[in-house]
């Protein structure tokens, strides 16, 4: 079946509710997942929206050095570089360009745009420090993927 990626409040294709956005408490939502295959060693997850205007996506969260065996982030992952929970997980930076998660927050009238929750399982335990760009990620990831999950939800304003 494969590595897949859920929230209980976010139906696939559905609207994410306000509370996980910039108009609401802008907290992270709770996530899990399964199927991560056995030789993984680590996770990482990016956020972003490739709806928004611009050339590249914009990032709303980066996290990375997430343990292999972790199955899930609990609702309002501290906005902290460094994490306890999940022991030694790590956050990078969006695009605002903050550190940990900033939820959707689209331009007014600029229509329905998809935020994509893409989970990495990764082969080898990356040799990064907190703080790192999308770009940095995917750079570091680079020939590590093993498998990818994705959940998709949306917003407007």
């Amino acid at each position: 079946m494969g590595m897949t990626i859920v929230s209980e409040v976010i139906e696939p294709g559905d609207t994410i509710p306000t509370k996980y956005t910039g108009e609401g408490a802008d907290v992270s939502p709770p996530l899990t997942w399964s199927g991560v295959p056995a030789e993984a060693v680590e996770l990482a997850l990016i956020v972003d929206d490739p709806d928004a205007p611009g050339r590249e996506p914009w990032v709303h969260w980066v996290m990375y050095k997430i343990p292999a065996g972790t199955t899930g982030l609990a609702e309002g992952v501290p906005k902290a570089e460094m994490l306890g929970d999940p022991a030694g997980a790590r956050q990078g930076v969006n695009s605002w360009p903050r550190v940990g998660y900033g939820g959707p927050m689209p331009p007014p009238g600029h229509g329905v745009h998809h935020y994509h929750f893409t989970l990495y399982a990764l082969d080898a335990a990356l040799p990064v420090g907190a703080g790192l760009t999308k770009g940095e990620l995917l750079a570091a990831m680079e020939a590590h993927v093993l498998a990818e999950a994705e959940l998709v939800g949306t917003y407007e304003r």
